[in-house]
């Protein structure tokens, strides 16, 4: 899947959070944000829902990169680390798709403010048919 393609499907939440798809790769994906006063929590660091939100993302982005038209992916599961407060201007994520089979991918994903680590995840995700997705929200609805 291309670039603009990924970019075009995911843009209405990416543009929420403030975040920037900013490279792609086979299995590869780096995701951004601005640090603004709404991502920020009481001692003026950044949300650890914020951090998590942004791995989770740039998770979803590397994996996604690797699949064929017609197929998404869906958070199975995220584990998160939070090593160091998070300020500065940039938070700036990187995600490794580790493991792939034909139903399940695992990530790594590095969360940075400048070249400092502030977090390390791992996230599972479900690979699925997205038309067979789609009807099965449809009808839980």
């Amino acid at each position: 899947m291309h670039f603009e393609e990924l970019d075009r499907r995911d843009r209405d939440f990416l543009s929420y959070i403030g975040g920037e798809l900013i490279d792609l790769g086979d299995g590869y994906a780096r995701l951004a944000f601005e640090i603004r006063p709404h991502h920020k929590q009481h001692l003026n660091v950044v949300h650890g829902g914020a951090i998590a939100t942004l791995a989770d993302h740039c998770g979803w982005y590397a994996v996604i990169s690797q699949l064929d038209p017609g197929y998404t992916s869906v958070t199975i599961e995220l584990k998160i680390n939070y090593l160091r407060p998070a300020s500065g201007e940039l938070l700036m994520a990187e995600a490794k798709v580790i493991n792939r089979t034909r139903r399940t991918a695992f990530t790594t994903i590095e969360i940075f403010v400048k070249d400092t680590l502030v977090a390390y995840a791992t996230a599972t995700y479900s690979i699925v048919d997205e038309e067979r997705l789609k009807n099965r929200v449809e009808h839980a609805k």
